[in-house]
């Protein structure tokens, strides 16, 4: 059944790739939605998939790409949302 999240990532998330990061993995999994910077550097990801592939790419936000310093995770269900794909909503 499908789902749909949201993931507020906290840290050092911004200019390490991790927006870029966030949609290979999300594509990978078979999730679709977005992946935005946030004004305050934090990254806001919305996602629709299944429980358990949210739950991989949530487990994956935890840590990030290499140069990422992730400090602390928001998650939050949603209304469910379809989307086409995962986008990298460019601010």
């Amino acid at each position: 059944m499908q789902q749909t999240i949201s993931i507020i990532v906290e840290g050092k998330v911004q200019g390490v790739f991790f927006r870029q990061s966030t949609a290979k993995k999300a594509i990978e999994l078979g999730i679709t939605g977005e992946v935005s910077n946030l004004p305050d550097g934090s990254v806001a990801i919305i996602a629709t998939g299944t429980e358990e592939k949210l739950e991989e790419l949530t487990a994956w936000c935890r840590q990030g790409p290499s140069k990422a310093i992730v400090t602390a995770i928001v998650k939050k269900e949603l209304p469910l949302r379809s989307f086409r794909d995962f986008s990298i909503q460019r601010s």
